[in-house]
């Protein structure tokens, strides 16, 4: 069968059809939709589609119409009044054009006055602040004037300084004729108030001369602040202040030492009278003390900048007036001693009446401490150079010399009575006195006080003028002892001399010269011992404490000096008494290597071997013999210095005998025989000897 062709149309249609996707997102819904109303799938249903469709179409426009009617409804109202309104508009800036056109003048005049009120208050203010720099109210010239002295007064008075300041920087300016008439009013007003404000500080500062310790106000320090910048008026204000306390504290003075406090209590100071340590330290310690109080009074009234001040006015104040603190303390220091100046009589005839008492040595000394911490403690406080000061530095110097007439006087006693040497040479009471004394002195000068601005008084000086007097009493002492003991020794040789007649050999009389002369061999060793007793007592004592330190080195000095020649009086009578001793500088001569004399000694007449013999026997005797024939020294009573002596004697006598064992074993000397003359060598000495 022959293909058929389609018409063009419908060819066109069956290709859209054909090509359209049926998967689409639209096609499914439109799909769904249709099945809502599509419910019969029949040739007329599918010939009526196009216009079921098309009737569901209208009915859906008729649902929505009849659901917008009110809403149409209601937008032809609101059109109805936007109308309204622009209507009204239309009337209001018709209105508002008129009212321009006819308020135009008002306006330009209203803007006129608005600029001209501004300049008339910006001229209110300049007139106000002039005025306020430059001119004072009426409440404050009352206030400078007649009313009673207050806080009003310093703030006008304030305002016043003020004004006159400004015053310099207006006669910088054009305007200078004003700025001197006003610097003329306000020194009128300023002067005015400052003789007003000093008389009223002078009344003021009298009040504080009826009470023992006035309190000052806040008001007056503020007004003693002001009168600083006026110098003449404030020195009349501090003289007033130290004239008037000058009188409070003589009065306060005398009635502590004769009333005492309220009620009897405190005791008056007189009380004490019979104890000068005590009585003395009061009426200082009353004086510190009131010193301290008034000090603190003046400052607060001469330097109130000092004080903490809490008042604006103060604070104001104290920023115009320039803290010199070298002025300050100048006069401080002047009212000070004005005020202390009265108390200075009373209390020197009192001290002086304690010294010229006749106190005990360790009494003065410890009020010359006291006076002397005293002075350089008020001297810190008050000034050097001030009345009170000066009395305290004299009174000092009192003590001090009444301190040393006592050492004097006590020294020139002992001096004058000498002691006798006790039979044992042990000191004399006076040398344990004396040192007890010292010692006493020495804990009363450990324990003293030290002021912050001094340091401790030497002690030397002290120490000197006690025991200087003491060692020279015992050295007095010592001397007649030796004048004694040499009378004593020439009456002895005396009668030997009468009584050994009978002939003996060189050797038995030496020998038999032994004992008898055992305690008058050298007249000076009781007397080097009883020295050295003394000396001893004195520094034992004194070796503990430092101040006395360089003296007991002193001593210690004097002791070896002393124990060196008792050695060497008895070793030269040890040898005198085997006549050795006029034959020592042979000996040392002929050891000299620069010795130019050939001579040997075995043909010197005093160096024979006959001679040296015999004195070498005795000598021999005397070291081999009894224990007491070398001296022990018994009654030197420091064990120590006995020993030592001792020891120094035998080594002494073993290098005498080393040196003539020496000569004679020497060949230039020609001794025949020098073994049998000399039958022990030196260190046999020297066992026997027990060195």
């Amino acid at each position: 069968m022959g293909t058929v062709g389609l018409a063009p149309g419908l060819s066109r249609k069956l290709k859209k059809v054909l090509e359209c996707r049926t998967d689409s997102p639209e096609v499914v819904a439109s799909l769904n939709t249709l099945s809502t109303f599509y419910t019969e799938n029949t040739p007329q249903a599918r010939r009526n589609l196009r216009s079921t469709i098309e009737k569901r179409s209208l009915q859906i426009n008729l649902d929505f119409l009849r659901a917008s009617q009110a809403a149409q409804l209601a937008l032809d109202r609101v059109e109805d009044e936007v109308n309204s309104l622009a209507d009204c508009c239309d009337r209001i800036a018709k209105a508002l054009n008129s009212c321009s056109a006819s308020t135009a003048d008002i306006i330009s005049t209203t803007e006129r006055l608005k600029q001209e009120l501004d300049v008339t208050t910006q001229k209110q203010e300049i007139a106000s602040c002039f005025l306020r720099d430059y001119q004072l109210s009426p409440e404050e010239i009352n206030a400078l004037r007649d009313e009673e002295l207050n806080e009003n007064f310093f703030k006008a008075l304030s305002h016043v300084q003020e004004i006159h300041a400004n015053c310099k920087i207006l006669l910088r300016t054009h305007h200078q004729r004003a700025g001197l008439e006003l610097m003329d009013m306000m020194a009128m007003y300023q002067e005015g108030a400052y003789e007003r404000l000093c008389r009223w500080v002078q009344a003021e500062c009298r009040k504080l001369g009826d009470t023992d310790n006035p309190e000052v106000s806040e008001l007056l320090r503020t007004a003693v602040r002001c009168l600083k910048e006026r110098p003449v008026l404030f020195k009349y204000c501090a003289e007033e202040v130290a004239n008037m306390r000058h009188n409070a504290l003589f009065r306060r003075f005398i009635s502590a030492l004769t009333r005492g406090g309220p009620g009897g209590m405190p005791r008056p100071i007189e009380v004490h009278a019979h104890d000068p340590l005590r009585y003395v330290g009061d009426m200082l310690g009353w004086l510190h003390q009131a010193l301290a109080s008034e000090r603190e009074l003046v400052l607060a009234l001469l330097d109130p900048d000092s004080v903490v001040d809490t008042g604006s006015t103060a604070n104001r104040f104290s920023k115009n007036v320039e803290n010199d603190s070298g002025k300050i303390e100048a006069d401080l220091t002047f009212v000070l001693d004005r005020i202390f100046e009265g108390v200075c009589r009373p209390f020197k005839v009192r001290v002086e009446q304690v010294l010229q008492s006749q106190p005990s040595l360790i009494i003065s000394y410890k009020l010359s401490n006291t006076l002397e911490f005293y002075s350089y403690t008020i001297s810190d406080l008050l000034g050097r150079e001030t009345a009170l000061c000066n009395t305290l530095w004299a009174l000092k110097d009192a003590a001090q010399k009444t301190f040393f007439e006592i050492l004097k006087g006590r020294g020139e006693k002992l001096l004058r009575y000498p002691p006798l040497v006790a039979v044992d040479l042990s000191p004399p009471p006076a040398v344990r006195e004396g040192v007890s004394v010292l010692l006493e002195i020495i804990e009363t000068y450990n324990s003293m006080m030290v002021p912050a601005s001094g340091k401790k008084p030497a002690f030397d000086p002290v120490i000197s003028a006690l025991l200087d007097p003491i060692i020279q009493m015992c050295e007095q002492a010592a001397e007649a002892q030796k004048s004694k003991g040499a009378g004593h020794t020439s009456r002895s040789r005396r009668m030997s001399s009468d009584s050994g007649q009978l002939s003996k050999s060189a050797v038995d009389a030496i020998l038999s010269n032994n004992n008898s002369s055992k305690f008058s061999q050298n007249s000076e060793t009781p007397s080097k011992i009883f020295l050295i007793n003394c000396l001893c007592a004195i520094q034992q004592p004194l070796l503990g404490h430092e101040v006395a330190a360089e003296y007991a080195k002193k001593l210690g000095m004097m002791i070896d000096n002393h124990v060196r020649v008792l050695v060497e009086k008895e070793v030269d009578a040890i040898l005198s008494r085997c006549g050795l001793s006029i034959k020592m500088h042979h000996f040392h001569n002929s050891l000299n290597e620069d010795a130019t004399d050939g001579a040997p000694l075995a043909e010197l007449e005093d160096t024979t071997p006959a001679s040296l013999s015999e004195c070498l026997k005795a000598f021999f005797g005397f070291i081999l013999g009894s224990e007491s024939s070398l001296p022990e020294f018994e009654q030197m009573q420091v064990p120590k210095l006995r020993s030592e002596a001792g020891i120094q004697v035998a080594k002494s006598l073993a290098d005498a005998y080393e040196l003539i064992y020496n000569a004679i074993m020497d060949p230039r000397n020609s001794y025949p025989d020098p073994k049998s003359l000399a039958r022990h060598p030196p260190d046999q000495i020297r066992t026997i000897l027990g060195i």
